[in-house]
């Protein structure tokens, strides 16, 4: 049985058909829109493409927020327009009653891992993604755990610096703030601006002509080729990695890691890094067991598998 997976994130709807062995047929995207109805138009359309090549026989939605899974609700998404919306439902009829159902889209990613990638096997393990913001889903005993409501575990919102850099989530000092891709721009416009900023940089010039040039994915590929205040805010935020990395294994004490999500993609940049910062300043350090950490196999596209795994479950 194909499935269609749908990642809905704040800039993008990436959407795959996937078979049973969790392996991605075609794709098809669009960019987010801000409104209810727009961003239920835009997902639809993306799945009718993909249906129109292929026997789909339902659909999973993934993506950050409170999600009542069980309701197919979304109750609150930081990055998304949707506030109590029943959106399984919604967009179920604008699908003609194709099934559908919604999941946190780190759950969806950490379940693909669990299924098809760098989690397998793993008994208790933690998954990152790194994307707009910052996802995390807990797998104990090979479940996923979601606490009582439904929302945990919301990593990206625990506050790291009080007053800090304001979150769309209403709070300030959030460690998506200082730990994701919207930050590792954050993080080199803040350096360009400063008085001793390394230089020369190519990237502080395209930021004095274009400020809103600058991207996270702009920032890594100019870390890429040797730029050094690209350079200095991609070990920023690997800095940031470790030092969450540290306040997560004081919670849960996963025997994994994962680091996934689209900035995963340039996890070579900051890795050893966020090691290394791990391992100094975990409570204990030196006197304990730490996780292994891990960049995700399935790359940006776990969410979308795991939603496609999620709606087959459901639909059988």
């Amino acid at each position: 049985m194909l499935t269609v997976g749908v990642d809905v994130g704040g800039t993008s709807v990436r959407a795959g058909v996937v078979d049973a062995d969790g392996v991605v047929r075609d794709t098809a995207s669009a960019p987010t829109p801000r409104t209810d109805d727009a961003l239920e138009a835009a997902i639809a359309g993306v799945v009718d493409e993909l249906r129109g090549r292929y026997p789909v026989r339902a659909v999973g939605l993934a993506l950050a927020g409170f999600v009542d899974a069980p309701r197919g609700l979304v109750r609150y998404a930081p990055h998304l327009s949707w506030r109590d919306a029943p959106v399984a439902a919604r967009i179920g009829d604008r699908l003609g009653g194709l099934p559908v159902v919604v999941e946190h889209d780190a759950n969806s990613a950490a379940l693909a891992e669990r299924r098809y990638g760098a989690a397998a096997g793993a008994s208790s393990a933690v998954l990152v993604a790194l994307g707009t913001g910052i996802g995390g889903a807990l797998l104990h005993d090979g479940e996923l755990f979601r606490g009582a409501h439904g929302v945990a575990p919301e990593f990206g919102h625990l506050r790291v610096v009080p007053g800090g850099r304001a979150c769309a989530c209403g709070k300030r000092g959030c460690w998506e703030r200082y730990c994701s891709g919207t930050a590792l721009a954050t993080t080199a416009l803040e350096m360009i601006s400063a008085a001793d900023a390394p230089g020369p940089s190519a990237l502080a010039r395209r930021a004095a002509a274009d400020p809103g040039s600058i991207t996270g994915k702009r920032v890594a590929d100019a870390a890429r080729e040797g730029d050094p205040i690209a350079r200095a805010a991609v070990r920023d935020l690997g800095t940031w990695l470790g030092e969450g990395l540290s306040l997560i294994a004081d919670l849960f004490d996963p025997d994994l890691v994962v680091v996934g999500g689209g900035v995963s993609a340039s996890a070579p940049l900051f890795l050893d890094a966020a090691r290394e910062h791990y391992a100094r300043v975990a409570t204990g350090a030196g006197h304990r067991p730490l996780a292994r950490i891990r960049t995700a196999q399935l790359g940006a596209g776990a969410a979308v598998v795991g939603a496609a795994v999620l709606a087959r479950e459901a639909g059988t």
